[in-house]
């Protein structure tokens, strides 16, 4: 492997774009290759053989592509595992941050809200690694399925966001939560609304930068971080284009990015 090859960002959809611009930010100068699974979003209510079938296509095709590192921009995708989403490929697989650390410095009461799909909640996978780190912690995770077809769909500002928005904020502002970490890659698309709507007593948590943090520091350990010219991302749907590029447009500069529709 050289700095020169790109880095292979995979997502069920969209959401991994606000990873995506975590790790531009983080890592200017290198070339990112993105694939959203649009055709076949949300995964977060698929069973894990189905999840798993698809993403080893995603690996498959990004291997092809030469890649020196794998990030998997999607919570989802994460909780199977580095070792089965890698499978037979060499690159190493930087999976989502659970943002532990951020969450237990910033929670007072130790009552903590997760916001995610139902296969994530499901694993108890924030759970467990939280309480690891503090036993007193309490953990209260929320499905919030309505929320990647809404987003999918550019329905910001809809009533039926707002509506959903409601439902879930009322159901962690009932367990007294104090802070909320967003457990999909989606849901940093609709944070400010997820601020309003709980207010300043409660910090809404995005662990995309630890992410990037950690898929740099991986680099360095390697010596393949790209530290020079101009940065470059090529984002790619399985599904439609356009929907996927405006959708972009509210979290990336799009000067610095082509887009292609691919099949797998």
């Amino acid at each position: 492997m050289d700095t020169n090859q790109p880095i292979g960002v995979i997502d069920s959809g969209v959401g991994g774009l606000s990873v995506l611009r975590a790790l531009q930010q983080t890592m200017p100068h290198e070339t990112f290759l993105y694939l959203g699974d649009t055709a076949r979003a949300p995964y977060g209510t698929r069973s894990r053989e189905t999840i798993t079938a698809f993403v080893a296509q995603m690996t498959d095709w990004l291997e092809q592509k030469g890649i020196k590192q794998l990030v998997a921009a999607c919570n989802t995708i994460t909780v199977l595992g580095t070792d089965v989403i890698r499978g037979a490929h060499t690159f190493p697989v930087i999976g989502m941050s659970k943002g532990v650390d951020l969450v237990l410095q910033a929670t007072k009461n130790k009552h903590i809200g997760l916001m995610a799909t139902d296969f994530t909640v499901g694993t108890g996978a924030h759970r467990k690694e939280i309480q690891a780190a503090d036993p007193a912690a309490e953990v209260f995770g929320v499905g919030c399925t309505k929320f990647v077809p809404l987003i999918e769909g550019n329905r910001f500002g809809s009533p039926e966001l707002k509506e959903a928005i409601h439902e879930y904020a009322e159901a962690l502002q009932a367990k007294q939560v104090d802070t909320v970490i967003l457990g999909c890659t989606h849901y940093p698309f609709v944070k400010s609304y997820l601020e309003e709507a709980f207010g300043p007593g409660v910090t809404v948590i995005d662990p995309a930068a630890a992410t990037a943090l950690q898929a740099k520091a991986d680099l360095e350990a390697r010596n393949l971080l790209q530290t020079e010219g101009p940065g470059h991302s090529t984002i790619c749907f399985t599904g439609d284009i356009q929907k996927g590029k405006l959708l972009a447009e509210r979290m990336l500069n799009l000067d610095t990015c082509e887009f292609k529709q691919v099949k797998l």
